[in-house]
């Protein structure tokens, strides 16, 4: 079987024998796939420079094994290249994706909220409210998605002034004496914050604060308790002042 010219990001790559590349691929119409990439590190490959990260592809491959052969690329949009936190970020993205996506699982809007993500990614500015965005929509895309609009508990929309104890896997319960500081079932968030994420709006500083506690729980259930590996891995290659900053500001 081919596929022709379909709208891709490439993951993941690494060596595969003396000349050829393996490649986890995020493609808009087939979810993620396996590639081999023959010939591609050869100095004289067609494709060189253009199968890395964050760069969008179109491409073709063949086969009907869980491995394809791809056949044709080429750049589709602008070179995203993403420096400091910009790039540790990017990773971080394409980490959860690896260890959350099933191979042949099309998610065509999860692929549009990931190039969104990407072009969004700034080197000089926190990029917290893009990360949180983007893991709001990935658990949406994936069948996970948050509750953020009601209270599950007598259904009542969401009151920014109250307390709530965001149970995973159900939802927010409003606490009725938050003051009492009794140990919650869940997240313990406000109303205000949950509106915020469920509006992708973060001006309020200790919104973003709540719902990146709110996402790393909720992630947490998915990715199993085997750690990531994109804060070891930055922690050699970005400015030891700047990882510090991101990895409290990512929180993955």
């Amino acid at each position: 079987m081919r596929y022709h010219q379909q709208h891709a990001f490439i993951l993941h790559h690494h060596g595969y024998s003396e000349t050829s590349l393996l490649l986890e691929v995020f493609t808009s119409a087939h979810g993620r796939i396996g590639l081999i990439a023959k010939g591609a590190r050869r100095p004289s490959s067609r494709w060189r420079g253009i199968l890395k990260p964050f760069q969008e592809l179109l491409i073709s491959w063949s086969g009907k094994s869980e491995l394809g052969v791809l056949t044709g690329a080429e750049a589709d949009g602008p070179d995203r290249a993403l420096e400091g936190p910009a790039l540790y970020c990017g990773f971080y993205m394409n980490e959860v994706l690896l260890r959350l996506l099933h191979r042949h699982d099309a998610h065509s809007a999860l692929f549009e909220a990931y190039a969104s993500a990407l072009g969004s990614l700034r080197h000089d500015i926190s990029n917290e409210p893009v990360l949180r965005i983007f893991e709001k929509r990935l658990l949406r895309e994936l069948g996970y998605g948050l509750v953020l609009d009601r209270d599950i508990g007598d259904k009542r929309p969401i009151d920014a002034d109250a307390i709530y104890d965001y149970v995973l896997d159900r939802g927010p319960v409003r606490l009725a004496h938050p003051e009492l500081n009794t140990p919650a079932e869940g997240i313990r968030v406000r109303g205000v914050s949950l509106l915020a994420l469920a509006q992708e709006s973060f001006s309020d500083p200790a919104a973003l604060r709540d719902a990146k506690a709110l996402m790393r729980a909720a992630l947490s259930r998915h990715l199993g308790e085997r750690p990531l590996h994109t804060r070891k891995l930055f922690r050699h290659v970005v400015p030891l002042n700047m990882m510090e900053l991101e990895v409290d500001k990512v929180g993955s």
